[in-house]
């Protein structure tokens, strides 16, 4: 019996397919998000275990419901069935993003300016490997925090692992 193989490729070549699938799909979304005056938070094709999913994260003021979700995923899926552009066979899911998404493009950091954040670097910065302080600045590159003590650090959005609000529990 020969192994399973989902893709057969190198690293680059699996990740620039995610990325059209993401993109293609950010693309359908788009108009079904515009015309219920939502947000579109974020659209990511992901394996988890043998499943692949293709996961919507739907917002508004004053929070996502259920039947808001129930009623992008119906649009969007008959869209998604049409187009039928994604060649692996994949869970469709369309929800809110939660309170700890992590903060991914320019308008999440602009609405969070103020707000404390926690983030995680993928290697460590002169010892720092997290961090967390009030957002102040952003910029295409870099992210600034001031920590309680008044004193402030820089770092590379690249850099980055994630960065999402701080909530203490």
């Amino acid at each position: 019996m020969e192994p399973m193989v989902d893709y057969v490729g190198t690293g680059k070549e699996i990740m620039a397919r995610r990325e059209e699938y993401e993109a293609r799909a950010e693309a359908m979304i788009t108009p079904i998000i515009e015309a219920n005056h939502f947000e579109l938070v974020d659209v990511e094709y992901v394996k988890e275990g043998s499943n692949w999913y293709l996961r919507a994260y739907i917002d508004k003021e004053g929070g996502i419901t259920v039947d808001d979700c129930e009623l992008v995923s119906r649009a969007f899926s008959d869209l998604l069935d049409k187009e039928d552009f994604i060649e692996d066979a994949y869970i469709l899911e369309v929800s809110s993003p939660g309170l700890l998404r992590p903060l991914k493009k320019d308008k999440d950091f602009k609405r969070n300016i103020g707000n404390e954040v926690e983030l995680r670097l993928y290697k460590a910065v002169n010892k720092v490997k997290e961090d967390r302080g009030i957002l102040t600045d952003f910029d295409d590159n870099t992210v600034t925090i001031e920590h309680e003590d008044g004193t402030t650090a820089v770092y590379e959005r690249t850099a980055l692992a994630l960065i999402r609000l701080a909530f203490d529990f």
